[in-house]
């Protein structure tokens, strides 16, 4: 066993762990943080997506040794007060979800994003979103509601409802 201190969400823990737990399973399993899901275990599809010091990561491809001294931010730390973020409201309003599963990894990476490049066109969206798989939506929602939380989206194309059902998006 390996202890670490880490800082989740605002709160620090320390714990003693396996050095082989994955941060994924640390912060489900141990801490109870179950907004963060694990799709593929292999870091494919991005739904375990978390902000560490900074840069999202898949939290699949981390050990939790590794975030020892570390700052964690899961989807569940980014509402304050119980107020969501512009960029979960802007995936709320653009429909940009729709089960739900990828939309944690997603709002993460948007968020790595959007702290790196405040006002991204669609091509860079798609480009920062490209190691996070949706099998629900077809993309075009949520590159607008990226593009809405960075206020580049007119109101009516905001508004704009998706392609008619059966038609082919391209991401």
């Amino acid at each position: 066993m390996t202890r670490i201190s880490v800082n989740v969400d605002g709160t620090t823990y320390e714990d003693d762990v396996e050095p082989r737990l994955l941060l994924a399973h640390y912060l489900r399993d141990r801490l109870g943080l179950t907004g963060t899901p694990i799709g593929c275990d292999t870091s494919n599809c991005g739904t375990c997506t978390v902000d560490l010091d900074g840069a999202s990561v898949k939290s699949c491809s981390v050990l939790a040794v590794q975030a020892d001294g570390c700052e964690v931010t899961t989807i569940q730390g980014l509402a304050r007060d119980g107020e969501w973020t512009a960029l979960q409201h802007a995936f709320h309003e653009q429909h940009g979800l729709q089960c739900g599963y990828c939309t944690p990894g997603m709002i993460m990476a948007a968020r790595d994003l959007l702290r790196e490049n405040p006002h991204p066109g669609p091509d860079e969206v798609r480009q920062a979103l490209e190691g996070n798989l949706c099998r629900c939506t077809g993309y075009q929602n949520i590159v607008r509601a990226v593009l809405a939380a960075a206020g580049h989206q007119a109101p009516e194309a905001a508004s704009a409802p998706g392609p008619p059902v059966g038609e082919e998006v391209s991401a």
